[in-house]
């Protein structure tokens, strides 16, 4: 069992507040991950859950338990780092096997379970090489296997990825989710990159500023942020933002064109619009939401994004088909979809 919660939870270090009162439910079995930007305390937190930083305030429960004064070792918790900290002069037997060697395991225990390790790593092939002649993606698998033969009641990642090429996190982003599938425990991850979060994730975590700004699914955070900065935050390319004022029942964009509001039965007035890029089309010049001039054409492929520049506003961005054949300096007609508008008030709160 892996159930966590924090309540009110704050850290404190001399004046500076860098977590300001965080509550959370963590379910057994969930993989959930903090996300935000640099300095938001997504690591802080994580430190704090495992033990190796204080809680000036609050408390953190495990399966039902107070752990807020036990020391890491108690709590039951394995980590694991972006450094591998591997020890170089053993085996990958013997890294996998290190912490039950020192806690007096038998033998046997400890070769069952770091075989059980490898197998489900698909280290068994490199059980006698050491740390020097493994790539950086089996020495994270190395890492990962010690933190398995421990049985923790959760795992802790600490931007586990970071220090791998791109082709290499894509590999271990797929192992990591065949990992918690095979083991269905409890999982915090910490990462700054989203599409971990939005790929490997059952619930996600934005924190800004030492705050938690929203909890849900990768698809609830994608749909229906609840605040702009949520919006932003998640989705790449971003979120379009447009000001708009609202009269009655229609939108206007200042310098543009109109469209119907929903909202305006519920009396809040819509300072912002959104619009992710994927729901722009290219229209017909005679009827738009906004026109502008194509300024860049980043081809990838399946995809074509356009950054185009309406007078008066910031660049949009646009994905459009690969087979889009738009030219820097064509003026483009954007029309949004009219399903998956998303309004925000002055305070930057979504309008729903």
């Amino acid at each position: 069992m892996g159930a966590i919660e924090l309540k009110s939870v704050e850290k404190w270090f001399d004046e500076l507040q860098v977590i300001k009162g965080v509550d959370l439910k963590i379910e057994n079995g969930e993989f959930v991950i903090f996300v935000g930007p640099s300095g938001c305390g997504k690591s802080t937190l994580l430190r704090i859950v495992a033990g190796l930083e204080e809680a000036s305030r609050g408390d953190i429960l495990i399966n039902g338990q107070s752990v807020v004064s036990a020391p890491p070792s108690q709590r039951g918790l394995a980590m694991v780092f972006q450094s591998y900290a591997l020890y170089p002069h053993m085996s990958v037997r013997d890294n996998v096997g290190f912490g039950l060697k020192t806690a007096g395991a038998p033998k046997n225990e400890i070769q069952e379970k770091v075989g059980y390790a490898a197998d489900i790593l698909k280290l068994t092939d490199y059980l006698d090489r050491r740390p020097k002649a493994l790539s950086g993606g089996q020495r994270q698998r190395v890492a990962i296997g010690r933190a398995i033969v421990r049985e923790p009641k959760a795992f802790l990642f600490d931007e586990p990825l970071s220090n791998l090429d791109a082709a290499l996190r894509v590999e271990m982003r797929f192992e990591i989710a065949k990992l918690h599938q095979n083991l269905g425990a409890t999982m915090i991850y910490v990462t700054h990159d989203q599409v971990e979060a939005m790929t490997l994730a059952d619930k996600i975590v934005v924190l800004s500023a030492g705050r938690i700004e929203q909890v849900g699914s990768p698809r609830e955070l994608y749909e229906h942020p609840g605040n702009l900065f949520v919006a932003q935050f998640i989705g790449s390319p971003k979120m379009n933002v447009l000001p708009c004022k609202t009269v009655a029942e229609n939108f206007t964009i200042e310098g543009h064109g109109t469209g119907s509001y929903p909202h305006h039965a519920t009396g809040r007035e819509a300072t912002k619009l959104g619009i992710r890029p994927e729901h722009i089309a290219l229209g017909d010049p005679s009827y738009s939401h906004v026109k502008g001039r194509i300024d860049v054409v980043e081809y990838l492929g399946a995809d074509t994004y356009l950054y185009v520049t309406p007078e008066g506003h910031e660049t949009l961005i646009v994905r459009a088909s690969g087979s889009e054949m738009a030219k820097v300096g064509d003026e483009a007609s954007l029309v949004f979809d009219k399903d998956h508008l998303h309004f925000f008030d002055a305070d930057g709160q979504a309008i729903s």
